[in-house]
């Protein structure tokens, strides 16, 4: 008869399990902790861990273990289990008994063996035959169903060969060890359905954002790839951060929940460009609309040249009378100078139309001057200004393509990604989803938008997504409107970045000296923008 004392024990660790597994979040992890704690209340030498498959045909090898023969596969192990499914129904439908797991799962029953080589009903050849490769005896079983809430058969959970706690000595599974088993089944079965539920969520979760990532995606390629690296390269850093164990932000750690909050923001912080015109998110040169107005100038352009062809042919004309060659030459000659004046203006506007880092003075007084100084006749027949007020505006953005207004318009979708985000109910664990993703337009300085903060009033994980989201802009090759810059040169500016209070130092200082701009470049960008970076001027 068992111990009292060593029965309550085990009571004790029953429901000590229950709370652990309750807490597990990890699936393999999960199935692990559970064959190891029904080996431990049951003195069980192995066990086998069987999952259900998804079409419910057969069960699936997830955990296996034997102490006595140091084998150890499936969970977290890195080992694969590459045994073959077991059928619960043979080739002509019927149930397969014959197997033990297979009949525990099929007829929802505990079966409790004390000698497999004796019993009879089940076949055990499988078994017998792996005793004979590794000299092993396998002898007591005790196979259990694991049924969800619902009463579905979710696995089996089968143990081998109980032993004496003094002796060792292999013995058969005690009532309490069955009653144990089975209790402890149940409440692993509740852990892994709900684990499994949760885990179902959140893909489910991840797909819709994945699904609005799309979305912008289908409006504008140029964007897609971008709702994607910032992400990875915010993770990146945080986990180059979180390593850190001495500096400013040696006290910087996160756990798997902190882990996943901020990677649902990384997804999502973006997510309010769905509401950005297309028109201003691709605008890939400063006169683009729907189409690229320039070639409306080009078509000016070609009126005037047709205008001082024709005006010059008539003057020529004129001049036949007196039959003055040497006039009808110098006719000639200013038509040729005129229209190599226009071509030089088309030229330069066409330069022009693509946006750079900075325009100079003189060429934007150049674009309003030509705007003023000549004139066309347009399709109704009447002499207007060469360009219009919106075009000499647009040709005048002094860097990129956009004007305030549209600036305003990119801008805006920081406030409807924090707008959207705000209304979700977000669970305990991803409430801070809204600030880190809201964040990563926000200076140290105070300078950003859209609600000016200073570094103090951010959270570091927003910090982080700042510096991700500007360094994946500087180098991203897929925008239409500028080649990825060389790494040399992101890198540069991301120093003046933190040197005129725009990034945060300790965090940039992080992702110089780990290494983190360096692990994104060989994984996102081409060979030709990679090369050498001089960290010690980056980090003085």
């Amino acid at each position: 008869m068992e111990n009292s004392s060593d029965l309550i024990r085990r009571l004790e660790q029953l429901n000590a399990i229950g709370a652990a597994l309750s807490k597990e979040r990890d699936i393999n992890r999960l199935l692990e902790s559970i064959l190891i704690a029904a080996k431990t209340i049951t003195h069980a030498d192995g066990g086998t861990l069987y999952r259900m498959t998804e079409d419910g045909h057969a069960l699936r090898f997830e955990i296996l273990r034997t102490d006595s023969l140091h084998i150890a596969m499936g969970g977290t192990t890195g080992k694969a289990i590459n045994f073959p499914n077991l059928p619960l129904t043979n080739e002509k439908g019927e149930s397969n008994d014959s197997m033990v797991a297979a009949y525990a799962a099929i007829h929802d029953k505990t079966v409790n063996i004390a000698d497999a080589y004796t019993e009879a009903g089940f076949d055990f050849s499988g078994t017998r035959s792996f005793d004979e490769r590794t000299g092993y005896r396998s002898q007591s079983f005790l196979t259990v169903p694991m049924k969800n809430h619902e009463g579905e058969i979710i696995g089996v959970l089968q143990l081998i060969n109980a032993q004496d706690p003094q002796t060792h000595q292999v013995t058969p599974f005690s009532s309490a060890d069955q009653s144990l088993a089975e209790s402890l089944s149940s409440q692993a079965a509740i852990a892994l359905t709900n684990r499994l539920l949760i885990t179902q969520l959140e893909e489910l979760f991840e797909a819709f954002i994945n699904l609005i990532n799309l979305a912008i995606d289908e409006k504008s390629p140029y964007t897609g790839g971008h709702c994607q690296r910032v992400p990875t390269l915010t993770m990146m850093l945080a986990e180059a951060t979180d390593a850190i164990q001495e500096g400013p932000l040696a006290s910087f750690h996160m756990d798997e929940r902190d882990r996943y909050e901020l990677k649902i923001a990384g997804l999502l912080h973006d997510c309010g460009k769905v509401t950005t015109p297309v028109h201003v998110v691709d605008k890939a040169t400063k006169l683009e609309t729907l189409f690229d107005r320039i070639h409306l100038i080009d078509t000016r352009f070609e009126v005037l040249k047709r205008d001082a062809e024709i005006h010059a042919l008539r003057k020529q004309l004129a001049l036949r009378d007196s039959v003055d060659a040497a006039a009808e030459a110098r006719v000639w000659q200013e038509f040729q100078d005129d229209v190599q004046a226009l071509d030089a203006d088309r030229d330069f506007l066409r330069k022009t139309n693509v946006g750079g880092e900075a325009m100079k003075e003189a060429d934007q007084q150049r674009v309003r001057d030509i705007g003023s100084r000549r004139t066309w006749r347009n399709v109704d027949g009447v002499d207007t200004e060469f360009l219009t007020a919106d075009e000499i505006e647009n040709l005048t953005i002094r860097a990129g393509t956009l004007t305030m207004k549209e600036r305003d318009i990119i801008n805006h979708h920081i406030v409807a990604t924090i707008k959207m985000l705000e209304q979700l109910p977000w669970p305990r664990h991803l409430v801070k989803v809204p600030e880190y993703a809201g964040g990563h337009h926000e200076r140290m300085d105070g300078k950003g938008y859209p609600k000016g903060l200073t570094r103090e009033q951010m959270s570091v994980q927003a910090r982080m997504m700042g510096i991700a989201d500007i360094f994946e802009a500087l180098t991203a090759r897929d925008r239409p409107y500028k080649p990825g810059m060389k790494l040399s040169q992101a890198m540069g500016i991301m120093a003046k970045f933190k040197k005129g209070g725009h990034i945060d130092p300790d965090l940039f200082d992080v992702f110089v000296k780990q290494g983190v701009y360096r692990r994104y470049a060989e994984q996102f960008l081409d060979a030709g923008q990679i090369d050498e970076v001089d960290e010690a001027a980056l980090t003085g």
